[in-house]
C-alpha cells in the first residue's frame, strides 16, 4: 500500500491528474453513501429501484459511481429518505445526507 501512496502522491502533483482524481472521488464518495444506506436498510437493489422506479441497472451503476443524470439520482435518495444537497467548494461538496 505504501508504493500505491507514494506513486499517487507523485501523481497527485499534475495539476491535470488532480482534477480528475478530486472529480472521480466525488461520484465514488456519493455511490458508497447511497449503496451504505440501502444495505444499512437491508434491501435489495431490486427492491430499491422498484421503490425509485428505475432499473436494477440503473442504480447499480449509480452506487459504482457511474456517471447518471440528477432525476436518477433524486429517484435513488428519495427511495432512501435522503435528500441530494449541493454546497459550495470548500464546504461539504455533493451529497447525500
Amino acid at each position: 500500500m505504501r508504493s500505491f501512496r507514494k506513486h499517487l502522491d507523485e501523481q497527485m502533483k499534475d495539476p491535470k491528474f488532480r482534477k480528475a482524481y478530486n472529480e472521480e472521488k466525488k461520484y465514488i464518495e456519493l455511490a458508497v453513501k447511497i449503496a451504505n444506506e440501502r444495505n444499512r436498510l437491508g434491501i435489495s437493489q431490486a427492491d430499491l429501484a422498484k421503490k425509485a422506479s428505475i432499473t436494477q441497472q440503473q442504480l447499480s451503476r449509480v452506487e459504482n459511481g457511474a456517471n447518471c443524470n440528477v432525476q436518477t439520482l433524486v429517484k435513488v435518495c428519495s427511495a432512501l429518505g435522503l435528500r441530494l444537497k449541493v454546497d459550495r467548494e470548500g464546504k461539504k461538496s455533493t451529497h447525500a445526507r
